[in-house]
């Protein structure tokens, strides 16, 4: 990789860990940066995820990955419950947004079973974020923009940050979902985005102010340093 790119990924974990943040993050890719889409797979922790038919020209060093909304998904191989529900945390980073009008971005979800559910959605019409946990739905209206999305849950408090912005609600605990976590998809390949991610993470609750904080100056990094 151009030095750059290292440097720029070697200043994303030191600052996670300076930050306080990094031990929470348990699977996590960046989407970007790396000169192929294998590459891009290789995880910065935890489990490599499955690719579900996504090609080298669905990847842009830049920008990252793309979905096609039909038959493109990873499968983050952690599972729903590997992280207890009064402590938890996922994220992406957006590069493009929605062109379905809903389909999540980031999900672990049983099959038939939407009660029982954490996900991620970017909606495209009306443009919105809508946060659902285990029957908790919040939906963010009038967005715009891209750039980092996510969710954290520690003890009762549900935490999500969009775009710059940040704010809570309040949900009660309930039975833990053990399907893996998907990006692109919910369930196994079930509503299938289109947007383009260049990150992904999974884990224990973190200040996601910190983490959008990191991810953002990493893609900023990543991009500046690719020719």
């Amino acid at each position: 990789l151009e030095s750059g790119v290292r440097t720029a990924i070697n200043d994303f974990v030191v600052g996670c860990k300076s930050d306080g943040i990094w031990n929470a993050i348990k699977a996590s890719c960046i989407l970007a940066g790396a000169r192929t889409l294998d590459g891009a797979l290789v995880p910065l922790t935890g489990s490599a995820p499955t690719n579900n038919n996504f090609v080298g020209a669905d990847y842009d060093r830049e920008t990252g990955l793309k979905g096609d909304g039909s038959t493109k998904w990873l499968d983050a191989n952690r599972a729903g419950n590997a992280d207890p529900f009064s402590d938890y945390h996922v994220s992406t980073y957006i590069n493009q947004r929605q062109s379905i009008y809903f389909a999540p971005l980031v999900s672990s979800r049983l099959p038939n079973s939407g009660a029982d559910s954490t996900q991620i959605i970017d909606k495209a019409v009306p443009r919105s974020f809508q946060f659902i946990d285990r029957g908790n739905n919040t939906i963010i209206k009038n967005t715009t923009g891209v750039g980092f999305v996510g969710m954290s849950h520690l003890s009762g408090t549900f935490t999500m940050r969009y775009v710059g912005s940040t704010v809570s609600a309040s949900q009660t605990a309930v039975s833990i979902n053990s399907s893996n976590w998907n990006v692109f998809a919910r369930g196994q390949g079930l509503q299938l985005a289109d947007a383009r991610l260049s990150f992904y993470s999974i884990g224990e609750s973190l200040d996601l102010a910190k983490l959008d904080t990191r991810v953002s100056n990493l893609m900023t990094a990543i991009g500046a340093a690719i020719p």
